[in-house]
């Protein structure tokens, strides 16, 4: 019986490392130089919702122990993709990290051929900046209750983004990275239709890359990913959100200038 059961675990964890190869097809060379300042543009916003609009632990539940199927996945995640350093995905997640400047907003802009900034597209950067601040709001109570400990920290193992100490501190679970790209991708997919497939794919690379940069495990991803897809919906809900949105889709049937270094 316990030969079996070893067995099927067995299967099952080759299983889900395969998933998650899967999940990371090559992507092309891509310049590091676009991976700018990682803070956000300065605000005086504040975001639409209230801490309690959303009780994320509840919502998620614990991350994986690190003793169950999952949680063995997730450490062998980290690990495999240590050895991507220096390959072009390594090069996209360095990218992907940076959600303002050059990296992540970018690659939106440029899939939806429509400059994002404060002078041609201040409505909809004005929607970003508040979903940006709601992301902080309502992912850490939920990285507070669990507390889970990001993969690289007590290993020496290379990471796409320097070392800091905020790191040992601010919990691994959920991601907020992947909460910002997701939310950004649902919502910017919402103001281009006919984009939507290019957005979202940018949304999923922004999470994705977390895991190819060692930051975070593929289960905090999900979970970023998920409380996104529950806090764009409750936004829907806020006037705010909604007038806000109203003017963004305005100026976005009216925007002609596309973003400019975008590649082929």
């Amino acid at each position: 019986m316990f030969r079996t059961t070893s067995i099927l675990a067995g299967v099952a964890m080759a299983a889900t490392l395969a998933a998650c190869s899967a999940l990371t097809p090559a992507a092309p060379p891509v310049d590091e130089s676009l991976a700018a300042p990682l803070n956000p543009i300065p605000t005086a916003l504040t975001g639409y919702l209230a801490a309690e609009a959303i009780d994320g632990a509840a919502l998620l539940g614990p991350p994986p122990a690190p003793d169950s199927l999952r949680g063995q996945a997730d450490r062998a995640r980290y690990l495999e993709t240590r050895s991507l350093e220096g390959s072009p995905r390594w090069a996209q997640a360095i990218v992907d990290n940076d959600l303002w400047g050059g990296g992540a907003l970018k690659q939106y802009a440029c899939k939806m051929g429509v400059a994002l900034d404060e002078q041609r597209t201040p409505a909809t950067l004005r929607v970003l900046h508040r979903v940006e601040l709601d992301v902080r709001t309502v992912g850490k109570p939920a990285k507070d209750a669990f507390n889970r400990t990001r993969p690289m920290v007590g290993d020496d193992r290379a990471i796409c983004v320097p070392r800091e100490d905020w790191m040992k501190t601010n919990a691994s679970y959920p991601s907020g990275h992947s909460m910002t790209g997701w939310a950004w991708a649902l919502i910017l997919a919402e103001l281009k239709p006919a984009r939507t497939d290019a957005v979202l794919a940018v949304g999923k690379s922004v999470g994705d890359s977390r895991a190819i940069c060692g930051v975070h495990y593929p289960s905090d991803i999900e979970a970023g990913r998920t409380l996104a897809s529950a806090m764009v919906a409750t936004l829907h809900g806020d006037p705010l959100f909604q007038a806000d949105m109203k003017k963004a889709h305005a100026e976005m049937s009216k925007a002609k200038a596309a973003p400019s270094g975008c590649g082929a």
